[in-house]
């Protein structure tokens, strides 16, 4: 059973067995998207797999952001995170080389983690949401994506590129490219290094899927200790804001065909 995130105060989470029942979500364009649907199937396939068996992807789903432009806060986590950025972290390293295994040249088209704490230093502020990931990646030193749900079409998935796929008005992925996608097309290529215009988070944005990736030696504890930290930012924006949670990736065993669960730690307001 899935392990879900909810509410339990302003800035903390309860993890429970079992979701509650609530309305679904309306997607832009496709109907009702049952955003506890959309987190139980998030798809990696086994190409993915192959490639770095030791991935895993921590995936969140906030339902009703109230997000607008940065300001003082959101401009104060970025120079918060600046000061704790470590460009030399063994995670910058693990996903250059995960870049190579797939035919990408890490230091032509840069992971975004690197690309992140390379600049932190002169980061912009987006809007409060965007400012909130980016410090909470240049602080963690983790990759993190993320997309506006209501223009998401169907699952998210994580494959290898075929060629044939479209990404917006831009130029395509090469065949072998690991990209993230929906039945619309390519949302991001080169596995986390630049996203597709149509599912970017937008002062607007009221619903949003963040993708908190990681690989060996990162710990999953302080994989755990982002989420929270991305959480309790979130919270800060928007109080009433409501955060599901499932962790994609090994399971204990060493399998590589089946997602596992794992709750963000609970305790004490951050």
């Amino acid at each position: 059973m899935p392990v879900t995130l909810e509410g339990a105060g302003p800035n903390s989470l309860k993890a429970t067995a079992r979701p509650p029942e609530r309305d679904p979500l309306r997607g832009n364009g496709q109907g009702f998207l049952d955003n506890r649907i959309m987190l139980d199937e998030i798809v990696v396939e086994e190409g993915v797999r192959a490639l770095r068996p030791d991935f895993a992807v921590l995936v969140l789903i906030a339902t009703g952001l109230e997000n607008g432009p940065g300001d003082a806060e959101s401009a104060g986590w970025l120079t918060a995170a600046a000061q704790t950025a470590a460009p030399e972290d063994p995670h910058v390293g693990a996903w250059k080389e995960a870049y190579k295994a797939f035919g990408a040249k890490p230091n032509r088209t840069r992971p975004s983690v690197d690309a992140l704490l390379r600049r932190a230093d002169s980061l912009p502020s987006i809007n409060r949401v965007v400012d909130a990931y980016n410090a909470v990646s240049v602080e963690y030193a983790l990759p993190i994506g993320g997309e506006d749900l209501d223009t998401y079409r169907g699952q998210a998935r994580l494959t290898i590129a075929t060629g044939e796929e479209t990404f917006g008005e831009d130029e395509p992925p090469a065949p072998g490219e690991v990209v993230w996608r929906d039945d619309e097309g390519v949302t991001c290529r080169r596995w986390n290094w630049r996203q597709v215009a149509r599912t970017r988070i937008t002062e607007n944005t009221k619903n949003a899927l963040f993708l908190l990736e990681r690989l060996d030696p990162y710990p999953l504890e302080r994989l755990d200790a982002a989420g929270e930290a991305l959480a309790t930012r979130l919270r800060a924006i928007s109080p009433d804001v409501e955060i599901h949670g499932r962790l994609y990736g090994q399971d204990d065993s060493g399998s590589r065909s089946r997602p596992i669960t794992r709750g963000i730690k609970t305790g004490p307001a951050l």
